[in-house]
């Protein structure tokens, strides 16, 4: 098997789950019309898709925040019960969701632990744009890591939508989600 067939591999249903989730923290952006008002938050929400169960090597529970899946298990199971309970998790808890690579989604909610320099090499090459907070840049860093397929914020500051990627990033800032497809508000 060469390199490619290796990526398209392991991303091959990853894509889909990525795109479903991203579609719902953009939603939750562009419903939410306070942005720019003084003392608001908006909707956040950080989110990793993983290779495997086994993410307690570099995550720490986080107290009582859990995502209730007595309410929505499979992200893809229901477009609006995911959104929907989304939606309460993102006014109303903290810390990173877990969701593995088949789209189950983790009871427990996370801290997530900074890789060493030693554990990712390719640690020391980020780069930190200025408009990257402690959540975007520990999705940025954790993205390095072989067992975390993507990783998905929603900035509760601007409403932007940031994908992470093996070190990498794509930005949606809130004026550019839906592309030429955005509804005007």
């Amino acid at each position: 098997m060469d390199a490619l067939d290796e990526v398209l591999e392991k991303y091959a249903t990853s894509q889909h789950l990525m795109d479903h989730i991203r579609y719902t923290a953009e939603s939750l952006s562009m419903e939410f019309d306070k942005w720019g008002e003084q003392y608001v938050s908006g909707p956040s929400l950080y989110i990793l898709i993983v290779a495997d169960v086994n993410f307690a090597e570099y995550t720490d529970p986080l107290g009582d925040n859990e995502w209730p899946v007595d309410r929505c298990r499979i992200v893809t199971e229901s477009r609006d019960v995911f959104t929907n309970v989304a939606r309460d998790v993102a006014f109303s808890r903290d810390g990173a969701v877990i969701v593995t690579g088949d789209g189950t989604v983790q009871r427990q909610m996370v801290r997530v632990r900074n890789p060493s320099r030693g554990e990712v090499e390719e640690l020391e090459a980020l780069e930190f744009p200025d408009w990257m907070g402690t959540k975007h840049m520990s999705a940025l860093e954790t993205s390095l890591r072989d067992d975390v397929l993507w990783g998905i914020t929603l900035s509760e500051e601007d409403g932007r939508v940031t994908t992470f990627l093996n070190g990498t990033y794509q930005d949606y800032p809130r004026d550019e989600i839906g592309g030429r497809w955005r509804p005007e508000t």
